[in-house]
């Protein structure tokens, strides 16, 4: 009898044992799979400040890790052709034809403002007026003394350095760069001669850098020097912005007012595929290179699973993180834009034939 105990209890003993390990490894493998979940997008460096917020906050309460590499416009649409990525961003929207061409559909995410940055001793930030021709006979390396008469005669308060222009543009495919020479092309015919707008365009003169971080980054380190970023590098690197003339006649700062009075004339509902440009608004108020940041994604995707999990990330960005996009200085979009954002989920994206989002 007491051998048959002393069985039982060994068996019992054993079936503890490894009961307590089998929970534990469910539990493991519980969290190595919620850990595992992984979003990958790539593109525009000119929202990542925003995205690289919203993916920590949105990891921290969901454990889905949004993994966004801001390699710029150009590659981020490459990636997301290539079907690379789960989805790209680029700032320089892409028309219903290309779209088509791709199996793709686009939707703004969120909207902020490019701008002029300079590194000129005792020059402080806001003090320095520029035109829209000023700055396109800078970037077409004309105009290379900062005290060129042409500058001081519309800053007649401000000493300006016999200090020669070292012009800093973006040596990679990028969206900044596409909204930045879409207005100078709008507001200078002798640009859209010479030079003309895109993601890439052939500089007459200047020093590259990659991404929104390498312009800034140049822009830092030599004296004498200008280039564009989004408003949210200049305040994290505290870079000394311009005041620039809209078409109004005004000299407006950047600001997210400024952003937002631009961003009111956008008629979103009219756009097709969401095509829509923002620079030379009218008002003003008005910031003159203002623009939005898209999201690619393919319509056919091969996940539903991870297709639903990418959109609920959109979707809690559109509905929450307002406040960090404003907390950069970007714009969020309204919430007419978000219903018809969701519209076309429901509507184009699928797996199978069977709607993703519903």
């Amino acid at each position: 009898m007491n051998e048959q105990l002393r069985k039982v209890e060994l068996i019992m003993k054993i079936i503890k044992i490894f009961g307590e390990a089998l929970l534990i490894l469910i539990f493991v493998l519980i969290a190595m799979s919620a850990e595992s979940q992984t979003l990958d997008g790539a593109g525009a460096s000119f929202p990542y400040p925003v995205y690289s917020q919203w993916a920590y906050k949105y990891n921290n309460l969901t454990r889905i890790k949004i993994n966004y590499q801001s390699i710029g416009s150009g590659g981020g649409i490459a990636q997301i052709t290539a079907k690379t990525v789960d989805f790209g961003a680029s700032d320089a929207p892409l028309t219903k034809e290309e779209l088509d061409s791709s199996g793709l559909i686009q939707f703004p995410m969120v909207m902020g403002g490019v701008t002029p940055v300079v590194n000129i001793k005792s020059i402080k930030a806001g003090e320095l007026k520029l035109t829209p021709e000023l700055l396109a006979g800078i970037y077409l390396g004309e105009i290379t003394k900062w005290n060129d008469s042409k500058i001081q005669s519309i800053n007649p308060a401000l000493s300006l350095p016999n200090t020669s222009i070292t012009v800093v543009n973006r040596a990679d495919g990028s969206g900044t760069t596409w909204i930045f020479t879409n207005y100078l092309d709008k507001v200078s015919s002798k640009w859209h001669d010479i030079v003309g707008m895109g993601k890439a365009v052939q500089w007459p003169t200047g020093v590259g850098g990659k991404g929104n971080e390498g312009v800034a980054t140049n822009v830092q380190r030599i004296n004498g020097s200008i280039g564009y970023v989004e408003f949210a590098y200049a305040l994290q690197s505290k870079l000394t912005h311009v005041l620039l003339k809209n078409s109004e006649g005004n000299f407006v700062a950047p600001t997210i007012d400024t952003f937002q009075s631009a961003a009111a004339n956008a008629d979103w509902i009219n756009a097709s595929g969401f095509y829509l440009v923002l620079t030379d608004q009218p008002g003003t108020d008005c910031w003159p290179i203002t623009g939005a940041s898209f999201i690619l994604i393919h319509k056919e995707q091969k996940d539903p699973a991870t297709a639903k999990e990418m959109l609920s990330f959109f979707e809690w960005c559109y509905k929450h993180g307002a406040d960090i996009a404003k907390t950069l200085q970007y714009v969020p979009m309204p919430s007419n834009v978000i219903e018809l954002v969701e519209k076309q989920w429901k509507d184009t994206v699928a797996s199978n034939g069977n709607p993703v989002w519903k």
